[in-house]
């Protein structure tokens, strides 16, 4: 794709904001702690490149007087550790021009093509000289247009990302600078910044900080991370999810009363067997599943309407590929229910306590984004798969009608995936995974053909 670059903008609040430090959650210091991609694409509109752009621009600055925090920077404390400095620096706006139609991108699966569509971030420069937030305009020949944006994930978890996204979108749309749901700022709802208690209680979240396993007869996951892989968009039809669903709540002995499996923890199950299969495993083989939990409704009292900071947590899954591979569908999603129900507000407030007792947090943060080594793998033979379905990602009107496709951006770790609903909104899923090539078709080949086994036995 030929894509030219005709400018980037730095853009400020509107009006002065607060200034100074603050403390992050301990949430905020692990797990992806990079920039997460998304995009957004639209049809022609009748106004011109630079009605659009200044539009988008104008209402990003006043937009981001509410949410001023992410018009800040991060700041380096030592032993893996950082603050939020608000000072109002601003966000990266960049303005590009493409010579493609949108035609041209077919039915939009996520392709290399789109790093030139999506802000990169320049990782080697210090941490405290990146924008937290960046967003590119590209304009297609046809007239059409892509919004792509990266956010701090050190900053925001996917609902506060979108939360933002949604009232700039308003903002742009209506003209208005008025807030459907104004940001809660505080992160001290999540002991932000406080001392450790002096409790020698047990962690109840130590588990989900341990590494996932390895290959069976590998001493690190050095080579997985190397091998290269490719991305697939698979749809999963209304019928198709039911088809699981019945087959997972059918196969396996849930407790008494217990509610039947959610569409995330059997469609989840589907692709960890699906995974386990495609890879060949051994029986004897660990796997691990990451899940993310959003603990907000699950604090005692609830985190307050708007939060904005990262209250969505990694969850831990674990099985014997065998096992997997052997038992039906509703054992999978078993194993799923069990790590979620973990989530309660003990659960939290003991994580919390276990991380502000680590004398560094560098061993927790996942970097693969800039190329190192560290932290926590979940390639072959794990697997992480996020949820997307309860988020409101479609319908992104800046004032120029409902995107046309929604969906992530770059996306090449081996192991990542996401459930998103279908864009037509009629029950049918679509799952973006990312795994190694070579292990790729066999993979689509179980994933589709074991629900028509499934089908067929009903």
């Amino acid at each position: 794709m030929q894509v030219s670059f005709k400018g980037c903008h730095t853009v400020r609040p509107i009006e002065p904001t607060w200034c100074g430090r603050l403390p992050l959650s301990e949430w905020d210091q692990i797990g992806t702690i990079t920039h997460v991609p998304t995009i957004y694409f639209y049809r022609p509109s009748q106004n011109s490149t630079n009605v659009i752009a200044d539009t988008l621009k104008d209402s990003l600055s006043r937009v981001l007087v509410p949410f001023y925090q992410l018009a800040g920077r991060l700041q380096w404390i030592g032993n893996g550790r950082f603050e939020l400095e608000c000072n109002g620096t601003g966000v990266h706006f960049i303005e590009a021009e493409s010579s493609s139609i949108l035609d041209d991108l077919g039915d939009f699966s996520p392709s290399p093509e789109y790093n030139y569509l999506v802000p990169s971030v320049d990782y080697t420069l210090p941490i405290h000289e990146l924008p937290l937030l960046l967003v590119q305009l590209t304009m297609f020949k046809c007239g059409g247009f892509s919004i792509g944006l990266t956010v701090s994930h050190a900053v925001a978890d996917g609902p506060s990302a979108l939360h933002f996204i949604s009232e700039w979108s308003r903002f742009a749309r209506s003209g208005e600078s008025i807030l459907q749901t104004v940001p809660f700022l505080d992160r001290k709802v999540l002991c932000a910044g406080l001392p450790p208690l002096m409790s020698l209680a047990p962690c109840h979240a130590n588990s989900a900080f341990n590494h996932p396993p390895l290959l069976l007869g590998q001493s690190d996951n050095i080579e997985e991370r190397k091998k290269k892989t490719t991305v697939a968009m698979l749809k999963l039809s209304k019928h198709q999810v039911e088809v699981l669903r019945k087959t997972a709540n059918e196969s396996w002995n849930r407790p008494k009363n217990d509610r039947s499996y959610t569409r995330y923890e059997t469609v989840t199950g589907h692709i960890w067997r699906s995974a386990s299969k495609a890879r060949g495993h051994e029986k004897d083989q660990p796997t691990a599943l990451g899940v993310c939990v959003d603990s907000r409704s699950r604090m005692q009292p609830p985190l307050p309407k708007g939060y904005f900071g990262n209250a969505t947590l990694d969850v831990i899954a674990t099985s014997l590929a065998g096992d997997l591979m052997s038992r039906p569908l509703g054992y999978a999603s078993s194993r799923i229910r069990e790590a979620i129900e973990k989530v309660t507000d003990e659960y939290v407030r003991s994580g919390i306590e276990f991380l502000k007792k680590q004398e560094d947090l560098t061993r927790f943060q996942d970097l693969h984004a800039i190329g190192s080594d560290n932290g926590p793998f979940y390639g072959n033979p794990n697997l992480g798969v996020v949820s997307w379905l309860t988020l409101p990602i479609y319908e992104l009107d800046f004032g120029w009608g409902k995107e046309v496709y929604m969906g992530p951006g770059t996306h090449d770790f081996d192991g990542d995936s996401l459930i998103l609903p279908g864009p037509d909104r009629d029950g049918s899923l679509v799952v973006a995974i990312c795994l190694q090539v070579i292990h790729m078709d066999a993979f689509k080949k179980h994933f589709y053909e074991d629900i028509v086994e499934e089908s067929l036995e009903d």
